[in-house]
């Protein structure tokens, strides 16, 4: 397992806001997904599938709160969010949001640490 952290996901009460502040304070590309209710962000120069060309920095989203987490999540790659999820309950955590589609590109789930935090979880397609 790799357990990097590989995206963030900054919730928003209005989207249109939320895309206009971080395009304008930093100059970040955003990609809205309407059928998601997802913006992706772009935080630096990436390939044509979305892969970070420059080591140190991590790409993220803007979604709707509290779709799972009222605050800033940061998100981790696992091999596996299933044995994860049971790990994180062995752990003293706690599954806020279990397993989930995105698309075909992979799965997503989100605990809560022991502290409250909430986590995310990333997972990708075998393929």
């Amino acid at each position: 397992m790799s357990a990097r952290v590989v995206h963030f996901e900054l919730p928003y009460d209005d989207g249109e806001r939320a895309q206009k502040f971080y395009s304008e304070a930093f100059g970040w590309s955003l990609m809205p997904m309407p059928e998601m209710e997802y913006t992706v962000v772009t935080t630096g120069p990436v390939t044509q599938d979305g892969r970070p060309t420059e080591p140190g920095y991590v790409n993220g989203g803007l979604l709707p709160r509290p779709a799972a987490a009222p605050g800033t999540v940061v998100v981790v790659d696992v091999d596996d969010i299933d044995a994860t999820l049971v790990a994180v309950e062995r752990a003293g955590g706690s599954t806020v949001a279990g397993r989930r589609a995105v698309g075909d590109m992979g799965f997503t789930a989100y605990v809560e640490d022991s502290e409250g935090n909430v986590v995310g979880l990333w997972q990708t397609a075998a393929g």
